[in-house]
């Protein structure tokens, strides 16, 4: 296998927002930091990274542009893995699975987090005609998301596609690991310990926030074939949703973490599914996230507040 380590030094750039992805990275020394718009008038830090940790990914898991340009800071060692390299990495590290999985489920949860809070203080502000309550909060966002100004900005919402083609690879697939529930059958309880996932392979699950409560909400449905409950799992912590078998013979294949490296030697095709899926919840996010910040900068320049 031909993964390849590299050095940069400080200043070196890594990967370059808006070039086509076809490596991926992991930091063995140094640090990195992640940019929008670097070296140009609107140019944003959006992170930092350290030792351990992966970037890149995304791009070679999904096929899309770079969505930001990386930077050594300091003298920097990194492995550099290509994407046709992928299967045979994995194969000789099966613990990445759960490792990568776990980044990208650390990375949607943080940024659900901040989305929501962005959500609800431009909703408040919006209900009280006011943002003065928020306006520290706003100010702090605007400045880090200046780039949202810029002419050159677009905002585009990801494509399912690669979810779709994932799902057809698996579609005709089932796992010995399965179970059938007949229509309203509770499959896992909002607040209990996620230790596996799904796939759904027939039938219909419904995911609902505080089910057969007064306030009772569906936030989604979800059909063949798709993963649900991996968040869960990979975080191993309470569930943040009750799912529901919503057909007669609803059949689905769980999935345990300890699990994934031998599901990965016999069947490749939905450890790729699961991967694209948390790929693309997080990119949709992301959406969801800076559209708010968009938004909100609007709303601010509307109401002629000095940020």
């Amino acid at each position: 296998m031909s993964t390849i380590e590299k050095t940069f030094l400080n200043g070196d750039v890594i990967i370059k927002e808006g070039d086509s992805g076809s490596t991926f990275f992991q930091l063995l020394e140094g640090k990195v930091a992640v940019y929008k718009n670097y070296d140009k008038e609107d140019e944003v830090k959006i992170a930092v990274l350290e030792q351990g940790q992966y970037f890149g990914e995304m791009a070679v898991i999904e096929t899309y542009p770079r969505s930001s340009t990386v930077v050594a800071e300091g003298d920097v060692k990194v492995i550099e893995i290509a994407a046709e390299e992928l299967k045979e990495y994995i194969s000789q590290n099966p613990d990445k699975i759960l490792e990568i999985m776990k980044l990208l489920g650390t990375r949607i949860k943080t940024m659900t987090d901040d989305y929501n809070k962005a959500k609800k203080a431009l909703d408040d502000a919006r209900k009280a005609n006011s943002s003065s309550k928020y306006d520290g909060f706003f100010n702090q966002m605007i400045k880090q998301s200046i780039y949202l100004s810029s002419k050159n900005f677009r905002l585009e919402q990801p494509s399912a596609e690669a979810l779709r083609q994932a799902a057809e690879a698996v579609s005709k697939q089932e796992g010995d690991k399965g179970e059938t529930y007949v229509q309203g059958r509770v499959i896992f309880k909002e607040g209990e310990i996620g230790k596996c996932m799904y796939i759904l392979h027939e039938g219909k699950v419904g995911i609902y926030s505080h089910f057969g409560e007064v306030n009772e909400l569906k936030l989604t449905v979800v059909d063949p074939v798709s993963c649900f409950g991996e968040m869960g799992m990979i975080a191993e912590e309470a569930r943040s949703a009750t799912a529901v078998s919503e057909a007669e013979g609803t059949k689905v294949e769980i999935i345990r973490p300890e699990e994934l490296a031998d599901l990965f030697k016999s069947n490749p095709e939905k450890i790729d599914m699961i991967m694209k899926n948390l790929s693309y919840r997080l990119r949709s996010i992301t959406y969801d996230y800076f559209k708010t910040c968009k938004e909100i900068l609007d709303y601010s320049s509307q109401n002629q507040n000095s940020y």
